[in-house]
Parts: structure tokens; sequence; C-alpha cells
């Protein structure tokens, strides 16, 4: 396999099957593949551990019984680690205390073999895109940390004033500057972090989850799509 193909098959979502049944395998891989979406199949979870990346997009078929670790393992084991890869469990055997637990673990959905088709292509689908969405998030956090941390500890101080609510002339007080220097900081914090209004500066702020400030009641429209005031975003 050539090095752009590589490239290309990892950045495309891949749905992970491991299920100790041959048959199973194979037809699960034939079924995803016949929508377009690329899948994989593994025997046991080592196989699958040993072979996987979690820094690939996609989601996680497993199956609930498996020789040596269990799919249960598999979960708490990738939870334990910091993995958030979606999964299905699937089971030969209803057991409404494993489907419970897994639920409550964090699973999509937990389907009891003899499943519809459509029914796991649909439930696979939904898990790719919860799983883009969550990589969409982690990128736009570390984003914003990433402008956040591009300004000076006078900046910081004054967006912290700002987002308090404090006008140019009360920081100015507070810091015993001119109101001339505030809205100097003030433009420069703007422009560091790519916004064009107070709202997407709040925003911002909510955003990156560092900011204790932030009063509950603000003076914004909380229904409107900040982000897009954004430069970064858009």
């Amino acid at each position: 396999m050539s090095v752009d193909a590589l490239e290309t098959k990892t950045k495309q979502p891949t749905v992970f099957v491991v299920d100790d049944d041959d048959a199973v395998r194979n037809s699960l891989k034939s079924l995803i593949e016949s929508i377009g979406i690329q899948a994989e199949t593994f025997n046991s979870v080592h196989s699958f551990l040993d072979n996987y990346n979690p820094s690939r997009q996609g989601c996680l078929v497993l199956d609930v019984r498996l020789p040596g670790m269990s799919g249960l393992e598999l979960q708490e084991y990738l939870q334990r680690r910091g993995i958030h890869i979606p999964i299905i469990f699937l089971s030969g055997h209803s057991n409404v205390n494993i489907a419970v637990r897994t639920m409550k673990a964090g699973a999509v959905d937990f389907l009891e073999k003899p499943f519809d088709d459509q029914m796991l292509l649909d439930t696979i689908q939904k898990a790719i895109d919860l799983e883009k969405n969550a990589r969409w998030q982690q990128q736009r956090h570390a984003m914003i940390m990433e402008r956040i941390r591009c300004l000076s500890p006078r900046e910081e101080e004054v967006l912290r004033l700002l987002i308090q609510g404090n006008s140019n002339k009360a920081i100015a007080s507070k810091m015993q500057l001119s109101a001339k220097t505030i809205e100097t900081h003030r433009a420069h914090i703007m422009q560091k972090l790519g916004v064009n209004s107070m709202a997407g500066l709040m925003w911002m702020a909510i955003s990156s989850g560092e900011y204790e400030e932030i009063p509950d009641q603000l003076p914004f429209d909380t229904s409107e799509n900040w982000h897009q005031s954004i430069s970064y975003f858009q």
C-alpha cells in the first residue's frame, strides 16, 4: 500500500469488528462495506489492541463474550486509558443487567443476535457521527486554549475582568491604568482570540472551561451561535 493510500485509509472512519465467530465477522465486514464504510475485523480483544491506533476515526462493534479478555473488560480498559471510541455491543444471549451496565458505561447501543441489518447500519452511522463530533469538540478546545495561551499576563488579567462584566473605565480604575491603555489591551485580546465582539469573547471563555469569573447572567442572547463571530472557526 502506498503512503498516500495509507494516509487516506487512516483518515476515513473505520468500523472495528471484534467477534470470535468467523462467519459473523465476515458477514459484518461485507454488510458494513456494502454502504461504503471500511471495516477491519479481529477474532479477539488482544488482536484488536495489538493493531488499534486511537488516533484513527471510527467505532467499535464488539461481541460481549470473547475468549480471554471479554468485551466488557475491553470497554473498561479503554475507559481507564481515556480512549473514547464509540462502542456498539453485540450479544447472542439476552441479559438485561449486562446491557444496562454497558450503556451506563457509555456504549452507543446493545444489540441482540440475530439483529436487523439496517438497525445495525443506522447505529454504526450514529456512532461514527458521535465520534466525529467528539473529535471536533476536542480540536476546537485545543484551538481555543492555544489562542488563550498567547495572551500576556496583563492581557489575561484584563480578560478576566472583562468577562465579569466590567467596563473599560471600571477595569482601568481597578488596575490603576488609563482607559486608553485598557482599550488597547482589549483590542489586542480580541485580535489574539480572533473575535470581533464581546459575545464571541464570552463564547471563547466559556468554551475553554478555564474561567470561574463568568457570571450566571450574561448580557447576550445565549441562543445565538457565538462561534460564528470567531474567525478561526469559519
